[in-house]
């Protein structure tokens, strides 16, 4: 995998929005500003939060902010403002030949697993999956979560180990066991949009990253289900899932009650696979969240609850 320099205050970042607009126009400033008072330059793309529908803005729009900030050699980093909807419509149009020539640090989650699975898939660089942008606020940015970004994309170490936010939580380690792998994934939903595209995740030999934000049991089901008929649930090397966030059933009459747990529906589909497979730790939608670089190396122990990087995600 090839990566990006390591982000050194005085670097430049460019800031884009290739999915939907923040719904506070002054998310954007805030973070603005609390990044230029950590010692960053900030460069707005052209058309950060025009809003065109669901969008932050057009398709065109979007994927030429996109491709402006890797064509800039003065851009050091892209930071997108957020997830929400929207990230796949740009794939075909990503200039992923410039990518590979210019790496550069990007981040980005939920939606945007869209264009991480792009990225690793075409250009064959490390991106990062973390916090948006507009999670850079004096009220939404903890501790945890600044501290684990920043050492995943200025540190050309070693990640290490992957630690719980709160000790207090409990990791659950539905099958037993220890692995090696690339880690490769996302959002569940959006990893299931992959399938039957250019785009689509290969998890062979993998350690399998997933998380889901306010997503019932049954339709996680519908979309473990999907990835295992699809065969991305044979010949993995294991499975890491991050806290779920509001993923409970729900009243709103479905037509058939439904209790069922999403621990239930891991165990189903994950316990005898035969790999390792560990659920719980601080990854995606939670408020403490940790950095993890896409296609990076590490070990996954389901009987010790670790997940370690064992690379860098920067040089």
């Amino acid at each position: 995998m090839i990566k990006a320099k390591k982000l050194s205050k005085g670097d430049t970042i460019g800031i884009i929005s290739p999915a939907s607009a923040s719904f506070h126009r002054s998310d954007v400033l805030r973070a603005q500003e609390m990044l230029e008072s950590m010692g960053f330059n900030v460069l707005l793309g052209r058309h950060v939060n025009e809003t065109k529908g669901f969008f932050a803005a057009s398709e065109e729009h979007r994927v030429r902010d996109f491709n402006d900030m890797f064509y800039n050699d003065a851009v050091d980093a892209v930071f997108v403002t957020q997830g929400g909807y929207g990230s796949a419509q740009i794939l075909g149009k990503i200039d992923y030949e410039a990518i590979r020539a210019n790496p550069k640090i990007f981040t980005g989650f939920s939606d945007i697993t869209s264009i991480h699975l792009a990225i690793y898939r075409r250009a064959g660089v490390m991106t990062f999956h973390g916090p948006g942008m507009t999670r850079f606020t004096t009220e939404d940015l903890t501790e945890y979560t600044r501290k684990q970004f920043f050492k995943a994309i200025s540190t050309p170490e070693p990640l290490g180990e992957i630690e719980l936010a709160d000790k207090r939580k409990w990791l659950y380690s539905i099958a037993p066991g220890a692995c090696e792998g690339e880690l490769v994934g996302g959002n569940l939903t959006l990893v299931c949009a992959t399938l039957g595209t250019p785009y689509e995740i290969d998890t062979r030999g993998k350690i399998l990253f997933l998380e889901e934000v306010d997503s019932e049991p049954w339709v996680m089901d519908h979309c473990l289900s999907h990835l295992r008929n699809a065969g991305k649930l044979a010949d993995l090397a294991g499975i890491v899932i991050g806290e779920c966030n509001n993923c409970d059933p729900r009243i709103f009459d479905p037509g058939y009650y439904s209790d069922t747990d999403i621990e239930d529906v891991f165990n189903y589909y994950f316990a005898d696979l035969g790999v390792p497979v560990l659920y719980g730790l601080p990854l995606g939608h939670t408020e403490d969240t940790a950095t993890i670089p896409m296609g990076a190396r590490a070990r996954l122990d389901a009987d010790e609850k670790k997940l370690v990087v064992l690379e860098s995600g920067v040089v």
